[in-house]
């Protein structure tokens, strides 16, 4: 088990505490509901753990096969829904693998990307599409 502390800090930035770590991050409502932007907002986490899961479930996987991927990279696109109530609606993850690999390796990768705990974890109604770039 993980413990944050989370504190409100007034004027909709919040501060969260990482208990193992003691690493801080801040977050700030975003410019269209109400907040100034000056920070990650609750649902900009979401797609930032998204990102990072993947990575790190590659990371695994490509260590599981013996490869390094040191220099990848993700993109997470994060839409809101624009109809009922507000919520996330689509997080589009784009991956840049530079490593050059056969087809059954990027297979394994690519399946292992699904696998990722976050993904596995957000409601269904969420779109999650993961697109891979290669070399």
């Amino acid at each position: 088990m993980v413990a944050i502390d989370l504190e409100y800090l007034g004027d909709l930035h919040c501060r969260a505490v990482h208990g193992p770590s003691g690493t801080v991050v801040e977050t700030d409502a975003p410019k269209d509901n109400q907040g100034r932007g000056e920070s990650f907002s609750p649902t900009d986490l979401v797609a930032t753990a998204l990102g990072g899961c993947v990575l790190t479930i590659l990371g695994i996987q490509a260590r599981t096969l013996g490869l390094d991927l040191k220099g990848m990279t993700a993109t997470v696109e994060k839409e809101m829904a624009t109809e009922g109530v507000r919520r996330i609606g689509r997080l589009s993850v784009r991956v840049h693998v530079p490593t050059a690999v056969d087809g059954e390796t990027r297979l394994k990768l690519e399946r292992a990307a699904h696998t990722c705990p976050v993904h596995k974890s957000l409601h269904p109604d969420i779109e999650k599409p993961i697109v891979f770039t290669w070399g």
